[in-house]
């Protein structure tokens, strides 16, 4: 079984990204412990120590909620430092307001929401943050210091202070948000390529599986083919109509497993055969539909788009790709299924449209990806994951949807070089 993605990644770097945050706090309530003890008993500045140590208090108990509840959410992060703010701002109020130095720790708030939260959390502390500030400089009540130490800003400075404070701010913001998204991006690729790299290593064991299968079960069906050769200019055979037509039936289903281990290397990545017919694209398309009409019985038709009908080779791996998606939309109740060309500018564009039950939403998600659904739903076991290494092997990609008139929708996408002839000059 294909290995799957593991989702509860996400959930353990947010438990990680809480107790990150909790670090922070358990550091920042030491620091302003040991502030708050020196300045009161050791430099003999007193401090109202009552509610100063009332919101260090707040901070322990929140740190024991979060040990008891380590997995939350955006918006309970965003809480926790909403509380973080609330606690310093109560610190500063009682401490000098603007004139405490520490006035710049509300700068650390907005960096960790930047790069943990989304971008609307970290411009609300911003916004928050600077009316905090506006607010400590109107309201914060005296705070009396020793004469050596005592100073008095000016209004100039404190709004000079106030607006170096939010444009600081802003800025981390700014670019802070725009690198996470960055380094957000760069993940996404790399797990992509990783993906990208796992199906691709499938592939190739399937091709190794296929290539032993076509090299063991090959040779004896070329024996068998070539004594029901002999046999069938025998004489006494040829006088018996029943061992005759018997014959005949023999050397068609050995004719049709050599078919089907064409078929499997094909599908297990030989894409281009070895005599290669070269053909138009209208000729192509509409007799792989016209073919496999006949064979199904079920109503099935072509439109040509395009104004042109450009010369291309019969890629034969693109022709299987085609009919398993008109053998999938016939398993999925379709009584009528048609494809369509169209071009893009150098794209061709094919449509797969039938107007059966269409896709089950974890089939959607799981496009070109093995083993998402089971033979009695539509995209049954490897076939549109082969679908879709054959497309990115010839440089495309495929998509697919469910129709709102009902039914489903597949649609290839690729290079048309991938499969034009050059015109000769």
């Amino acid at each position: 079984m294909w290995p799957p993605l593991h989702l509860a990644e996400t959930e353990d770097a947010t438990g990680r990204n809480v107790q990150l945050l909790s670090l922070l706090r358990w550091l920042a309530v030491g620091g302003q412990l040991a502030t708050i003890l020196t300045v009161h008993f050791v430099i003999g500045i007193h401090l109202p120590l009552a509610p100063m140590l009332g919101a260090l208090a707040a901070l322990v108990a929140l740190n024991m909620i979060v040990l008891a509840w380590p997995h939350v959410g955006a918006v309970h992060q965003f809480a926790m430092l909403l509380i973080d703010v609330a606690c310093l701002t109560i610190q500063l109020y009682l401490s000098g307001g603007v004139s405490n130095p520490f006035v710049t720790l509300y700068l650390l708030q907005v960096v960790v929401a930047a790069v943990l939260l989304p971008a609307w959390s970290s411009w609300a502390l911003v916004a928050l943050t600077s009316a905090l500030v506006a607010w400590l400089a109107w309201a914060a009540p005296p705070f009396a210091l020793p004469i050596e130490w005592a100073s008095r800003l000016s209004t100039p400075y404190i709004a000079g202070s106030w607006f170096n404070l939010t444009l600081a701010a802003s800025l981390l913001v700014l670019f802070v948000t725009r690198m996470v998204r960055n380094l957000s991006q760069h993940d996404a690729r790399l797990a992509a390529l990783r993906q990208r790299a796992a199906e691709e290593e499938h592939i190739v064991r399937m091709g190794l599986l296929a290539s032993g299968a076509a090299h063991e079960l090959g040779t004896p069906l070329s024996s068998i083919a070539v004594m029901l050769g002999d046999w069938r200019h025998d004489a006494e055979i040829s006088s018996h109509p029943a061992l005759r037509a018997d014959l005949e039936d023999m050397m068609a289903e050995v004719a049709r497993c050599k078919d089907i281990l064409s078929q499997i290397l094909l599908a297990s990545g030989e894409v281009r055969g070895h005599a290669p017919v070269r053909t138009s694209l209208r000729t192509f398309l509409s007799g792989i539909v016209d073919v496999w009409r006949e064979k199904s019985g079920i109503e099935a038709s072509y439109d040509h788009l395009p104004p042109t009908d450009p010369r291309i080779v019969a890629d034969k791996a693109l022709a299987q790709t085609i009919t398993n998606l008109f053998d999938n939309a016939a398993e999925a109740g379709a009584s009528s299924i048609a494809l369509v060309a169209a071009l893009d500018g150098d794209r061709l564009v094919l449509s797969v449209r039938d107007d059966g039950r269409g896709f089950a939403p974890d089939i959607l998600d799981g496009i070109g990806k093995p083993y998402v659904s089971t033979k009695s739903r539509r995209g049954a076991g490897l076939g549109l994951f082969l679908a879709t290494n054959v497309l990115r092997t010839l440089g495309g990609s495929l998509t697919a949807r469910n129709r709102t008139a009902g039914g489903g929708e597949v649609m290839l996408v690729l290079p048309l070089e991938a499969v034009s002839i050059a015109e000769e000059l």
